[in-house]
């Protein structure tokens, strides 16, 4: 039988953090609390978490460091950002230092629920996609191992970000095929983000920046003006039409 999944909630609203503690219980989760950034960090490095749900506006340090800091580390926990800051830039800034879902208060408790198992559903289907494609993949000089999540160019090791690393094996399962950035956003974020397909912009530029010789001129990530992005099939790589 498997271990009941760990979620951390790090937020300093002991209302809003017993609202959540006691519905993700109800659905069979290990669930532990930290009222203010510091304690909810120390947490993060100390334990393994299938789940971290982070407010941004805490007592000592905040969630955009917490979230910045949760990039750095091996160890690849999803992250759902819950916070009164609604605008559009802190959006954008949660998404793109890494979190894979953000909800702005108020917000209902069961689609924070929701979100959180859905978010451990796609976890759990990447982890049994990487388990079952042992196999690598090459592409050209492109070399990409599933299980030890290592990708290599010409036999050099290139460091890539989780999410990097999902976004380019994602490509790489279907050579030459056109993704626009909603499928992406579907596929490789697990979530319709409306309105945010410019995150997705915001990751192939950083990919191209790793993985081609120009990436002013890319060759491997390619654009297709008015539809998305495909990855060549191409030994060296094409340049976009």
């Amino acid at each position: 039988m498997d271990s009941p999944k760990r979620v951390l909630i790090v937020e300093d609203d002991l209302h809003i953090a017993e609202l959540l503690r006691m519905h993700l219980r109800d659905e069979g989760y290990v669930v532990e609390h930290a009222a203010d950034g510091d304690t909810g960090l120390r947490e993060l490095e100390r334990s393994h978490w299938d789940a971290l749900v982070l407010d941004l506006m805490l007592p000592g340090i905040d969630g955009l460091e917490i979230c910045r800091r949760a990039r750095t580390m091996a160890r690849y926990t999803p992250i759902i950002i819950i916070s009164a800051r609604s605008s559009e830039v802190h959006r954008i800034l949660g998404l793109e230092l890494g979190a894979d879902d953000y909800l702005a208060k108020p917000f209902s408790v069961l689609e924070l629920v929701a979100r959180v198992k859905a978010l451990l559903r796609r976890t759990d289907a990447l982890a049994r996609n990487a388990r079952m494609d042992s196999g690598s993949l090459s592409i050209g000089e492109l070399d990409i191992e599933p299980l030890a999540r290592e990708v290599r160019i010409d036999g050099k090791l290139i460091e890539l970000t989780p999410r990097e690393f999902d976004l380019l094996h994602f490509f790489a399962l279907s050579p030459g095929k056109v993704f626009s950035r909603l499928d992406l956003l579907n596929h490789v974020w697990g979530y319709h983000h409306d309105g945010y397909e410019h995150t997705v912009n915001t990751h192939i530029n950083r990919l191209r920046i790793k993985i081609e010789i120009d990436p002013a001129q890319p060759r491997r990530i390619l654009t297709v003006w008015g539809h998305g992005y495909k990855l060549s099939t191409s030994a060296n790589g094409e340049t976009a039409s």
